[in-house]
């Protein structure tokens, strides 16, 4: 399995990349489903009629644009900083409402995929000229250590999208005690959680009829192939969606239909796959009240107001320090 144990690596990625191949069970992080192909790959998903999750959360700001924006306003402005801001379709809503009102703020959007971040950019720079745009590139946990250097004014985080449902409880824990610790007193935390539903509607989320799902979860090894001299066969791994409805989590997988040997050059890797042999590459959390206030409650934060649009699929929250 492992040739080199004393292999380089250049990014971590490639070192992300060696840990999870050569584990057991195998895993590789959906972080990585992001490029170019697999940012465009996102925006089809989030267009699909089975992923609700977008929808919800785009009529939840469209329905509660005013009482949102009066929430985050502060008296000398404040900063707003989105972790993940993807393409911004939902936020330029708020962003909108706030330029029209003149109301005194900047934006900071944060991303791991520096594409993501100019397509955003250049969009606003169309859409919203006025609006203050400093974009972050970086993932969630490097961002958070800089978040607490903005303290002079009221900071509102955003993270949408239930990007906080990647990450198992115990993570998320960390991942919110780690904002927690960069909020002050004044500022807030708007956070979107998926809530539990009929267990059908959330696999079909996760595994459309189309198969963009699947190509967005391929994008992984297509990545490898291409920045780190990998011979995976796309075709020879179906894509499988499972939900436990006890817990609230679904999990993707890659799954070998055969037994074969993949080689990564740039690792000095060589993978062996027995048939039927998964490697996981997701898992999507799904949340109650109950949940999301214990979780809050372990990182010292409180839950002072929520949000969920008609079908009560999705719910935004906001929290503050205890």
């Amino acid at each position: 399995m492992k040739n080199n144990t004393n292999t380089r690596f250049t990014s971590a990625f490639e070192e992300d990349v060696y840990t999870g191949l050569t584990s057991y069970p195998k895993h590789l992080s959906s972080k990585y489903f992001y490029d170019k192909k697999g940012d465009k790959l996102f925006q089809e998903i989030m267009n699909l009629p089975e992923y609700y999750l977008t929808n919800c959360e785009y009529n939840i700001f469209k329905t509660n644009t005013q009482e949102i924006a009066d929430a985050f306003a502060g008296a000398n402005g404040f900063d707003l900083i989105e972790l993940g801001a993807g393409d911004g379709k939902k936020t330029k809503l708020l962003l909108r409402y706030l330029a029209d009102k003149k109301i005194n703020f900047d934006y900071l959007p944060v991303d791991i995929s520096q594409n993501a971040l100019d397509k955003l950019q250049e969009s606003l720079k169309k859409e919203l000229p006025s609006v203050s745009v400093k974009p972050q590139q970086g993932t969630y946990f490097k961002t958070l250590e800089r978040l607490a250097d903005y303290n002079t004014r009221k900071k509102v985080i955003l993270v949408l999208g239930s990007n906080i449902g990647n990450l198992l409880h115990k993570d998320a824990i960390n991942f919110l005690r780690q904002i927690q610790e960069a909020m002050s007193p004044d500022d807030m935390l708007f956070m979107g959680f998926d809530q539990k539903k009929n267990p059908q509607t959330i696999l079909d989320a996760y595994n459309d009829p189309t198969g963009v799902t699947a190509a967005f979860n391929k994008n992984v090894l297509e990545r490898i192939n291409i920045e780190m001299d990998g011979n995976f066969d796309l075709d020879s791994f179906i894509h499988w969606e499972t939900y436990n409805p006890e817990t609230g989590t679904a999990k993707s997988f890659l799954v070998s239909k055969e037994k074969q040997t993949v080689t990564i050059k740039n690792l000095d890797l060589t993978v062996n796959f027995d048939a039927w042999e998964s490697i996981h590459t997701e898992i999507s959390q799904k949340y109650d009240d109950t949940v999301v206030e214990w979780l809050a409650s372990q990182a010292d934060l409180k839950v002072i107001n929520s949000f969920t649009d008609e079908k009560d699929y999705y719910k935004n929250y906001i929290f503050r320090k205890k």
